[in-house]
């Protein structure tokens, strides 16, 4: 009977021994994280069955409907405070003084209308890095967010976009212009049936 010696590995066959069992690895690996891309489904709209109309979610802007209507005033964005926006000091998120009774005002109506969404839209003047200004307008519109929570309103009626300079009120490049352009806006969101 013949044995067979097993013969020691040298360095290279090691090594190539190695960067088989590498590629091996990396090969199942991204095989096992391929993916199908995510179907985007549009969402049903919401039927009202006394009517057989379908209501759509429209953005509400300071002065009314984006396609230029006017808001129902028996609805809750037509009830909701008529002072809908909140001006900030240059660099700065927190709240000032002056404009604490216009936030408890949509607080309190928040409150009483859990139905009723607003988004909260921060802006900053044009000074200041693009990605400075988002930040800095995300953490004006969460200033305003975090008092409404605290006088009860449901997280799920608030959310908070931050345009930074890209939405100046006043495009001018004066003190003026820049205290205009550091804001909240708070939008209601009304359902208007077709």
């Amino acid at each position: 009977m013949i044995t067979r010696e097993k013969l020691p590995l040298h360095s290279s066959q090691k090594s190539d021994s190695l960067r088989l069992i590498a590629v091996a690895v990396f090969s199942a690996t991204l095989s096992a994280c391929a993916s199908n891309p995510p179907v985007l489904v549009e969402p049903e709209p919401i039927v009202d069955t006394t009517t057989q109309r379908s209501a759509v979610v429209q953005p509400v802007t300071i002065d009314g409907l984006l396609d230029g209507t006017e808001i129902d005033p028996n609805s809750l964005a037509g009830k909701a405070p008529l002072e809908r926006v909140i001006y900030f000091d240059y660099n700065q998120a927190d709240l000032r003084p002056e404009f604490l009774a216009i936030v408890t005002q949509h607080g309190r109506f928040l409150a009483e209308n859990p139905a009723a969404k607003v988004r909260l839209e921060g802006h900053t003047d044009e000074r200041g890095s693009r990605e400075y200004n988002i930040a800095l307008g995300e953490d004006r519109a969460k200033t305003v967010l975090r008092m409404l929570q605290l006088q009860g309103v449901d997280t799920a009626q608030l959310r908070t976009v931050s345009y930074g300079e890209e939405l100046p009120v006043d495009e001018a490049h004066n003190s003026d212009a820049w205290a205009k352009n550091r804001r909240v806006n708070v939008i209601y969101e009304a359902a208007v049936l077709n």
